[in-house]
């Protein structure tokens, strides 16, 4: 592990020599990924575990095999590239997915495994040496959008993991997860459970619009947003649309529709607090009967679990007198929660010391989304860093980070890891 005084040395050595990653390889490694399943309109369809993304892994392995990397797979398709250190500490982890969504962009995750990439070559070229070892890792199904849930490869890595139960998830088609990973030949040797880090870094875009719209080049993150769901069964009196008058119905789904429009009310007076109802189902869902029942889901999140669970008690009140008052019944119940995720104190000050040093305009944020960062968390001290969305607009082929701000991230990510790693040249 890396101590106070050695870090600190290691960082003021580097607040004197700033090293930069070479900008044009960078950009050309990431062109090769995006050639690599390339979609109809400029983005990517590479989704885990397919041919596309067996081509894209692929690609990696030679790539850090270039670079003398100790490159090793674990039995969840979880690829790493050991970087050797003086020491045989547990490594310092950064990285990220490759993987994206059907029709996905160019940069969401992307950027963080090839950005990585490119520190290893700078500090190879520079001829770096750190006391603690440096591996790339790209982590398998991220995205979920192929094999539900998301996050299943940094999953595995926590104690919670039931791994036979993830090799028997299926995709649309029947096909497990297990058989997924036998086809592209990436059940490695390395047993999930052995892995030991001592920090994980992962570089993302924002996937939202705030420093895009305050002109920020680096987010500094904090940490990631509590999460609950909800789901509300609202029950009603199912009847004939036609002879049963306005005054007498019991309508699961207007009354559905009040509370909906209420949770949304409720959110814009709490700052910082997000609500999305994006799941309903109407029962029997056919023109001519009124809805007898409607379940539909809360999405509640917020960087505070007390005023996210403060805002959930608000809703199931405000729910319960919409449902009194129409007569109708109404059960709440909590689905899922996922506790913020505070990231480690002595990685934000790393971040914050290298945008200092480069002059890089910066905002301290919580990240809303779910990342590889927040299981990493809960192993190791683990941080990100985010560089900013266009629009706010990711999961979608228009997804567009400006290369200025994509090298500013792989530089921040260089400056952090040389410090943690006790760097020396």
């Amino acid at each position: 592990m890396i101590g106070e005084k050695e870090s600190t040395k290691a960082s003021l050595f580097w607040k004197e020599n700033i090293m930069h990653i070479n900008r044009n390889r960078l950009l050309e490694t990431i062109a090769t990924s995006a050639s690599i399943g390339r979609g109809e309109n400029g983005g990517i369809q590479r989704l885990a575990l397919t041919a596309e993304d067996q081509q894209m892994r692929n690609q990696l392995k030679m790539w850090m095999e270039e670079e003398q990397l100790n490159v090793r797979i674990d039995d969840f398709g979880n690829m790493y590239g050991r970087r050797k250190g003086r020491d045989n500490h547990p490594a310092i982890l950064i990285g990220s997915h490759l993987d994206t969504q059907p029709h996905g962009g160019k940069y969401d995750g992307i950027i963080g495994v090839l950005g990585a990439l490119e520190v290893i070559r700078t500090l190879n070229e520079h001829g770096v040496v750190t006391n603690t070892p440096i591996e790339i890792v790209n982590f398998t199904n991220e995205e979920g959008a192929r094999f539900a849930p998301p996050l299943l490869g940094s999953s595995g890595l926590t104690a919670n993991s039931n791994k036979e139960r993830i090799y028997q998830i299926r995709d649309r088609n029947g096909t497990t997860f297990h058989d997924a990973l036998a086809e592209i030949g990436y059940i490695g040797d390395e047993k999930i459970e052995n892995q030991l880090n001592s920090i994980f870094i992962e570089l993302h875009i924002e996937q939202g619009p705030r420093l895009d719209q305050q002109n920020k080049s680096i987010g500094i993150v904090r940490g990631i947003e509590g999460i609950s769901w909800l789901k509300v069964t609202v029950e009603g009196e199912m009847n004939h649309a036609g002879p049963t008058p306005m005054e007498a119905r019991k309508d699961a789904l207007v009354a559905s529709s009040k509370m909906v429009l209420a949770v949304n009310e409720l959110a814009k007076n709490v700052s910082g607090l997000k609500v999305t109802v994006g799941e309903l189902n109407v029962m029997p869902n056919v023109p001519n009967v009124i809805p007898g029942m409607v379940t539909f889901i809360i999405d509640v999140r917020h960087e505070s679990d007390g005023h996210r669970l403060a805002a959930e008690e608000n809703m199931r009140e405000k729910l319960s007198a919409i449902a009194a008052l129409m007569e109708i019944g109404v059960t709440i119940e909590t689905l899922w929660e996922e506790p913020t995720i505070q990231f480690h104190s002595r990685i934000i000050e790393e971040i914050t010391t290298s945008t200092k040093n480069r002059k890089l305009s910066t905002m301290e944020m919580y990240s809303g989304p779910s990342h590889d960062a927040k299981n990493m968390a809960k192993l190791c001290k683990a941080g990100m860093i985010f560089v900013p969305s266009v629009n706010g607009v990711s999961h979608n082929e228009a997804e567009f980070t400006h290369n200025e701000d994509i090298v500013n991230g792989v530089n921040t990510l260089l400056d952090v890891t040389c410090a943690l790693s006790n760097a020396k040249t």
